[in-house]
């Protein structure tokens, strides 16, 4: 009778271990992108001026510090909006900013509207230098949504926000023009890759 006990109790951490698991799953993919600019211009973009995303996001309308916070660094916080109303939204933290190698993790910590787990969701930033004028934007994300069923269906919307937001930042980078929902399209049939 103990060993069926011992047995049946097996079971039962197994299968809560499995189904935690299985709950806690984040679903992760990378997207980059070959710039012909300076590693130091696309990393003004993207890391330095961490709180103006908006400026080179077809999908963010608006974005700005929170929390005091005056400029990129360590602990920086921002807010980016989704829609016009700002019932869209989340909040990220700038950490492991590490500006002499151009990376850093932007963890999501408030998710206001939208179907995020904000405790898994993340991108790591990475500017990578070719050569003296050419550059890789790299982004290795992590999303988790809320029910985490929906993760499955929402992997591939993500990785291609991404992938336009790297068309973006390029663009942004090359011609200094903010980049918004209403310009995207004319500027992304310019830099089909």
């Amino acid at each position: 009778m103990k060993t069926s006990i011992k047995v049946a109790l097996a079971v039962v951490t197994l299968f809560t271990a499995t189904n935690l698991a299985a709950e806690k799953k984040v679903h992760s993919f990378t997207v980059s992108r070959t710039i012909k600019a300076p590693a130091e211009k696309v990393w003004a973009v993207v890391g330095d001026d961490y709180g103006a995303i908006a400026h080179s996001h077809p999908k963010i309308v608006s974005s700005n510090y929170l929390s005091g916070t005056l400029k990129s660094g360590e602990g920086a916080e921002r807010v980016c909006h989704f829609n016009e109303k700002g019932t869209k939204y989340v909040k990220e933290k700038q950490i492991n900013y590490d500006p002499d190698n151009y990376t850093f993790k932007a963890q999501v910590y408030h998710a206001g509207g939208m179907p995020l787990d904000p405790n898994y969701n993340f991108a790591v930033y990475k500017v990578e230098v070719v050569d003296a004028n050419t550059c890789k934007l790299v982004l290795d994300m992590g999303i988790r949504t809320k029910p985490a069923f929906m993760g499955t269906m929402a992997k591939g919307k993500f990785k291609k926000i991404i992938e336009d937001y790297m068309i973006a930042v390029e663009h942004h980078v090359l011609t200094g023009e903010k980049v918004t929902k209403d310009n995207f399209k004319e500027i992304k049939a310019r830099y089909k890759s």
